[in-house]
């Protein structure tokens, strides 16, 4: 009997030993889980790689490189490498990784290793990609992008809970973080947290960090941009996060960083028994009496209960964890965590423009009037205050904004927000100060402002732009409506597309729509959607062939209608490059500033992209890249299409004046890419 209680026992012990080494395994991995967070990640489809090419092998050697450097016990919070030969080929890698300031050796290397990983199975061939991990983020690209601050893509992460005394709050966070973000910028770690007392509300803790490669001035830009589009996205949280890949922001009423890095350290697991251990004989008879073995499984029963408990209530927490994440991953995914976020009350409206004050209006047409208004955080915007004839519902309204909302990039106008109370509709823009491009390139006492370097960086903006919308964002967007007035100019006179009114969002696999009703505006339009309504990516080609000739003609195209006897500009143009006086089409603005084989590179574009069959249109990829290579060789162009417009009597068929859009947003349909 005592000799089974002795067996039996022994057995119990093994069991609960082996259990309990189980369990603290699972916590383990629970807590390396915790410790390495997916946030989000980014793989662009522009460019991809094939799995056997020599971009392949570069970038097997980078991501080793960046690994190694990960394991230093010092230096190791950043690093870039990079790999092909000869510098700026198309197998050239560029890579770079960057880990949260407060984290080990340890934990950085584990990170970077986590990234690697999760890129080589969600991103197996794409060019460009950025990871980011709760404490790293790691980017490569076949572009060299060291030293470069980039804030796209924009990643913005959320805590759901609000703050009791909502702008009071965003005023202070605001306010407490840009207060340390410049000295931030000027360490050399580019990395700062602060703890601070804000009256009225508990402690806030914040983060700040940039890529090391960047200029002092530069990171404190980055942070300074990632800091003021706090309100847009997390108003009144009571914590947020905002990922560019250049620099990130953080803050939480709860302290989320470590003060000071802890020691690196070998994590502890679990080892089975040894032999020698004075608790089991490998020989001979045990000394153990009964009441001691009954003593020693109650304490192993008791301990592997608690870290059964342990485990359990660690498990709740991670899949609590998991679905706060889960929320955070859909807000980082749309750009925009719910509706409430986008939504400006009308008293702020009122107060921002003066109460729609006539001093106020910077511009007005069919759809309404526009206004400049100043933010209480002294932010300038633009008011888009739409018609009272506008007939779309206020749910479809405001889920089309959301839509537009996720639209964001250097070369787009961004739509920060709208309003919709007491009757009114009205959109809130950032606000750009120069106008729009009509206003200096075809008014003979502005033209001279617009020499050929402007003019130049206005086209490849605008191509960007819209290779943006067809290609680069995670929504396929036709524009519709491209002319010189909706490309609105900042201070630095970098262009920025403007009015999405009457936009369409295709499905990635989507090449082309058809519409009944057709809305544009005369001499933009491409033949086959002012004919038959079809409208597709190269519509938007037609549309951006049309403005560049304007921009290097300084003329319209519509100034040269048909009715006045005179030909169109696309004619014009067409018969100039026939007869090799192509030249002659210059802006005699442009003669000192531009060289002629340049300049008639740019028309022999613009003819490709004005052909009248959409098929020989080239995409706006190619057309990027014929913009930014003289190599390129370039086809010869087709026959362009001289008239774009047409008379009809069919009132469901509509061709609308220059002002156009009834309601600002008209967008009939949306597909994540």
């Amino acid at each position: 009997m005592v000799a089974r209680l002795k067996m039996t026992s022994f057995n119990m012990f093994v069991t609960t030993f082996v259990l309990a080494v189980s369990i603290w395994s699972s916590y383990l991995s629970m807590t390396n889980e915790a410790t390495l967070d997916y946030a989000y990640h980014f793989c662009s489809n522009k460019t991809t790689f094939n799995p056997n090419s020599p971009y392949k092998s570069n970038l097997d050697i980078v991501l080793s490189n960046l690994s190694s450097n990960a394991d230093r016990e010092s230096d190791f919070i950043y690093f870039s490498a990079n790999a092909g030969g000869v510098n700026g080929t198309s197998n050239y890698v560029y890579g770079i990784y960057l880990c949260r300031g407060d984290v080990n050796s340890t934990i950085c290397h584990e990170c970077v290793l986590a990234s690697i990983e999760f890129a080589r199975q969600n991103c197996p061939v794409e060019k460009e990609v950025i990871i980011w991990y709760e404490k790293c983020m790691l980017r490569y690209s076949s572009q060299s992008f060291e030293s470069t601050m980039s804030e796209f893509p924009t990643v913005t992460m959320v805590n759901l809970k609000k703050a009791s005394n909502e702008d009071e709050f965003r005023l202070k966070v605001e306010k407490t973080m840009n207060k340390f973000a410049s000295e931030a910028a000027n360490g050399a770690k580019k990395f700062m947290v602060q703890e601070a007392n804000i009256s009225g509300f508990d402690k806030i803790y914040s983060l700040v960090q940039c890529t090391q490669d960047l200029s002092s001035q530069d990171c404190t830009k980055c942070l300074q941009n990632a800091i003021s589009s706090l309100p847009f996205c997390c108003d009144g949280r009571q914590g947020a996060r905002v990922l560019f890949p250049s620099c990130n922001v953080r803050y939480e009423l709860d302290q989320f960083y470590n003060v000071s890095a802890p020691p690196q350290t070998t994590p502890y697991l679990l080892s089975p028994p040894s032999p020698t251990d004075p608790l089991i004989k490998t020989k001979g008879k045990s000394k153990m009496s009964p009441l001691t073995t009954v003593g020693i499984v109650v304490a192993a029963t008791t301990f592997s209960l608690a870290l059964l408990v342990t485990g359990c209530r660690m498990l709740r927490h991670k899949r609590a964890r998991d679905n706060y994440c889960a929320i955070q991953r859909q807000s980082a995914n749309s750009e925009i965590t719910t509706i409430e976020s986008l939504q400006f009350d009308l008293k702020t409206i009122e107060t921002a423009t003066n109460k729609f004050s006539e001093d106020y209006k910077v511009g007005e047409g069919g759809f309404g009037e526009v206004l400049k208004g100043t933010l209480p955080n002294g932010q300038e915007v633009a008011v888009k205050r739409l018609s009272k004839s506008s007939h779309q519902g206020a749910e479809e309204f405001k889920n089309e904004v959301v839509l537009v909302a996720k639209l964001q990039h250097r070369n787009l106008v961004r739509l920060l927000g709208f309003c919709l109370e007491g009757g009114e509709k009205m959109l809130v823009y950032e606000f750009v100060p120069n106008k729009s491009l009509d206003y200096f390139l075809f008014d003979p006492a502005k033209q001279g402002e617009l020499d050929w370097p402007k003019r130049h960086n206005i086209i490849g903006g605008i191509a960007r732009g819209i290779l943006y919308l067809h290609e680069d964002s995670r929504l396929r967007v036709i524009h519709r409506d491209l002319k010189a007035s909706n490309i609105l100019l900042d201070a630095d006179m970098n262009p920025k597309i403007s009015d999405f009114g009457m936009a369409r969002m295709f499905g990635i696999d989507q090449t082309e729509g058809n519409t009944r009703r057709i809305v544009g505006t005369y001499g933009y339009m491409a033949p086959e959607y002012a004919m038959e309504g079809l409208y597709s990516i190269k519509s938007d080609v037609f549309s951006f062939g049309v403005l560049l000739l304007e921009i290097l003609s300084g003329r319209k195209n519509f100034g040269f209608h048909l009715t006045n006897f005179a030909p169109s500009l696309l004619a014009y143009a067409w018969n100039l490059w026939n007869e090799g006086k192509g030249y002659e089409l210059m802006d005699p603005l442009l003669k000192d500033s531009c060289a002629a084989n340049e300049f008639m590179r740019y028309v022999h574009i613009g003819l490709l992209c004005v052909q009248e069959g959409a098929y020989n249109r080239p995409t706006m990829s190619s057309i990027v890249h014929m913009l930014k290579s003289e190599t390129v060789s370039l086809s010869e162009p087709e026959r362009p299409a001289f008239s774009v417009g047409r008379i009809t009597h069919d009132h469901e068929h509509e061709l609308a004046p220059d002002s156009f859009s009834d309601n600002g947003l008209t967008i009939s349909s949306f597909v994540p890419r």
